[in-house]
């Protein structure tokens, strides 16, 4: 039966579409390629509706009449008066109810959904979902607006640091807000790309806002590109000067240090201010109970109302007063470090690194053999086979120096520059170019799954099982086996979301049936992110990138089948639950000691699907005399970013906590962890062993 069959467009704007299939409302986001359903409860034909009736901006919206609007699970709602104020926040457990009157919902669902309606409103929770019932058939709008955003331009400059400067001090024109809800990554706009050429260019449209903060610093790129994030979050410009400071206008003078104490100041600063206002914020637009704030509040010495109405540069002068071990303890995990060469090309990094507020360092790695770290644990596995196809290859890679970033305390790590890095992933400028050349799709995630050699059947049947099996997400998944060589080169051709590719690899080509496929040099490659399962796939996976993919994942050195099965399978569910690729690894490596072996390539924030609970998270679960301790660790993503929060569905829990890393330890009773594990399907943690939600019964632990 044609899938279509039954199914009306509602809205087709650029980035939102409403469908309407019998009483079912689906809402799906092309851009981002998220969607979401609804029932609607003795519903007429929705119709299409004006976006301006909603206080906050939407992508499209639509009208129908009916008395129940159902969600599939329990999601904070905000409930707001005719006036714009916010009156409720509701959750898991909800039982709510509103005389007549004017109000606007906002849904926090996998997209940004707003409900309008004039009525009596009731708001009910519980483990199978949430409903917001009226009284009668009422006339009801809801609007939708994508969480994507895109760089509104380009910046050109020559190599001169100074002009890098001038280029830097541009990237805060993005800011949609100079309050301190530009926390919220919503309202920080992707700064305008750069790229390199004989003059410096900057739009007039780019220019910095004025918030009488700036940064004066040597003109070296050493000191530049560590500056860059800080200089984009305070809206900041950036001036040559003989010793590193902040400076405002109102007098402040700040000193940042030299060389490395110039960096940890610089991030120091950066995480302070963000996270001061994180707090300061619930003071505005959204009075929410925030962890964060409730765990410092008796500590620190702020009026945060008054504070919140102050200047940019007055409230940060306030913030470098308070200590930094004050506060520090509660801070979210960062999300991610990157480690960037400083030299000219590596400028053209820079807007992607600040879009995800990246602490940015200049490199004090210390080259390494071009083995992994874990070699000495997988010693005890050679004896098994390998992916390796044992011929004699061209080792491109050899070439290649590989280097050990130094550790940091961010959830991931990234390296720019040319080398190879071990134990972090490896951006390349061209990926995340090839990500803003991304088409729209409201179709189905496509996945192709090629297995190319019959003896790893084993992780091509467990990978089969997983793409594909959540059913509120329309996937189409292909497998194919035991290709030829043309047969390879049109499936990295065609369109996809996703490869899985399983099978020998060498730094030449893919092992095929009939020979080797060579993807360098290919005109354009049609996947947009890839798992190359096989040994040695580096140079075949940076080829794929060259060709037009966004990210993926490949491997160093030779890994051993019984460890890439392993690997492979856990990777594929984590991927199909909605982690980036950088994010997938990190918690799949840790369960495997082959991990060390595979690296991220390209843009490592890339996902593949969505998930369910908006960010998606790791438990680690500990049973106790009487009881289980549940400790969550999220991890942000491409939308949920840095200044996202998450409402862990828990008992007892009454409070948001700040989006990335740990959030906090739950004490639950058995029948409370049965519950929780059945609101999703996650990854968890019972003696360091990874498993899943729906595989775990309580009562044997």
């Amino acid at each position: 039966m044609d899938p279509s069959i039954g199914r009306v467009a509602v809205t087709d704007s650029t980035a939102i579409r409403f469908e309407s299939e019998d009483d079912t409302l689906k809402v799906v986001d092309a851009v981002e390629r998220r969607r979401y359903s609804m029932l609607l409860s003795g519903a007429n034909t929705p119709v299409e509706s004006s976006p301006d009736r909603f206080r906050f901006p939407v992508d499209a919206a639509v009208s129908v009449e009916t008395d129940a609007i159902v969600l599939p699970t329990a999601i904070a709602v905000y409930v707001r008066d005719g006036d714009g104020h916010m009156i409720a926040e509701t959750g898991q457990f909800a039982d709510e109810r509103f005389p007549d009157g004017t109000y606007g919902l906002e849904l926090c669902a996998p997209l940004k959904l707003y409900v309008r309606v004039e009525s009596a409103v009731a708001l009910s929770a519980d483990a199978d979902g949430m409903r917001i019932e009226f009284p009668e058939p009422t006339s009801v709008t809801l609007g939708a607006r994508s969480k994507h955003d895109r760089p509104a331009g380009t910046i050109t400059t020559t190599d001169d640091p100074k002009d890098v400067m001038a280029a830097v001090s541009a990237l805060g024109s993005a800011l949609k807000t100079t309050s301190p809800e530009r926390s919220y990554p919503t309202l920080r706009g992707h700064p305008p790309t750069i790229e390199r050429g004989d003059h410096l260019e900057i739009p007039e449209e780019f220019a910095p806002p004025e918030t009488g903060v700036r940064l004066e610093l040597p003109a070296e790129y050493r000191y530049v590109y560590p500056a860059a994030s800080l200089a984009y979050y305070l809206g900041a410009t950036v001036e040559p000067g003989e010793e590193a400071r902040l400076v405002t206008d109102s007098g402040l003078v700040h000193p940042l240090g030299t060389g490395e104490a110039f960096e940890r100041e610089v991030e120091r600063v950066l995480k302070r201010t963000f996270f001061l206002d994180c707090l300061i914020r619930t003071e505005g637009l959204y009075p929410i109970d925030l962890h964060e704030r409730r765990a410092l509040e008796d500590v620190l010495d702020l009026d945060f109302a008054t504070l919140y109405d102050r200047p940019l540069a007055s409230q940060l002068e306030a913030y470098l007063e308070i200590p930094y071990e004050a506060i520090e303890p509660e801070f979210p995990d960062w999300k991610l470090t990157s480690h960037v060469t400083p030299t000219a090309d590596s400028v053209e990094m820079l807007p992607f690194l600040v879009n995800d507020l990246a602490v940015i360092r200049t490199p004090t790695a210390e080259r390494v053999p071009a083995t992994p770290t874990e070699t000495a644990a997988v010693e005890g596995f050679l004896r098994s086979p390998t992916r390796s196809n044992g011929g004699n290859a061209v080792a491109r890679s050899s070439a290649n120096a590989y280097v050990e970033p130094e550790t940091a305390d961010s959830l991931e790590q990234t390296w720019v520059g040319e080398e190879t890095p071990m134990s972090a992933s490896k951006a390349i400028p061209q990926a995340y170019r090839n990500r803003l050349a991304r088409e729209q799709s409201a179709e189905e995630i496509e996945v192709v799954v090629v297995c190319n050699d019959g003896e790893m059947d084993e992780e091509r049947g467990l990978v089969d099982s997983v793409y594909g099996s959540r059913e509120e997400l329309p996937f189409d998944v292909r497998v194919r086996r035991d290709l030829r060589t043309d047969e390879l080169a049109t499936v990295l051709e065609t369109d996809a979301d996703f490869l899985h590719y399983i099978g020998h690899v060498e730094p030449d080509g893919f092992v095929c049936r009939d020979g080797r496929l060579d993807a360098e040099g290919f005109d354009r490659i049609g996947v947009d992110a890839f798992l190359l399962n096989g040994c040695r796939s580096y140079d075949q996976g940076m080829a794929l990138i060259d060709g037009g993919a966004i990210g993926g994942i490949a491997t160093l050195t030779d890994v051993v089948n019984t460890g890439a099965v392993t690997i492979g399978s856990d990777l594929a569910r984590l991927l199909n639950s909605g982690f980036p690729l950088r994010a997938a690894l990190e918690v799949a490596k840790d369960a495997s000691v082959v991990g060390g072996d595979y690296i991220v390539i390209g843009d490592g924030g890339m996902t593949i699907t969505q998930s369910n609970s908006g960010s998606p998270m790791v438990c680690q679960i500990t049973p106790e005399s009487s009881s289980y301790s549940v400790k969550i660790k999220t991890y942000v993503n491409d939308v949920e970013g840095m200044g996202s929060m998450v409402f862990p569905q828990v008992a007892d829990n009454d409070c948001h906590h700040l989006n990335s890393g740990h959030i906090g330890s739950f004490e639950l009773s058995e029948q409370e962890l049965h519950d929780f594990l059945q609101l999703d399907e996650f990854p968890i943690k019972i003696n360091n062993e990874l498993s899943w939600s729906q595989y775990v019964d309580v009562g044997t632990l």
